[in-house]
């Protein structure tokens, strides 16, 4: 049985102060924002996808991209994760979000 590979597509980040964390970003890493609302923004010009969330700080939470959001939640779960959050809707897609053994969080999306 051949397991089609999912990608790393996004790295999202969490901060209590999403203004400074944005200004660091900005200024160490030269990486633009685009606003989504006031407490979330999209990274452009970082390479791979990213966004940046205000809320508790966290480690980041690595965003996988399927085509098949289902079969990929039934792939997790049969793997041995923990499903955090079941699949849900948000502007851009649908994704679920999980943790996998030895604690690691992560998310699967789709447009």
């Amino acid at each position: 049985m051949t397991v089609s590979r999912m990608p790393i597509d996004y790295v999202e980040f969490t901060s209590p102060s999403l203004e400074e964390t944005q200004g660091f970003f900005a200024a160490a890493f030269g990486w633009e924002f685009v606003e989504y609302g006031p407490d979330y923004r999209d990274i452009r010009g970082a390479g791979t996808g990213g966004g940046l969330e205000r809320g508790e700080a966290r480690a980041p939470l690595i965003v996988l991209r399927t085509e098949d959001l289902e079969a990929a939640l039934e792939r997790v779960r049969a793997a041995g994760a923990e499903i955090t959050r079941d699949i849900f809707s948000f502007p851009g897609g649908r994704r679920f979000e999980f943790t996998a053994p030895g604690g690691i969080a992560m998310a699967v999306w789709t447009t």
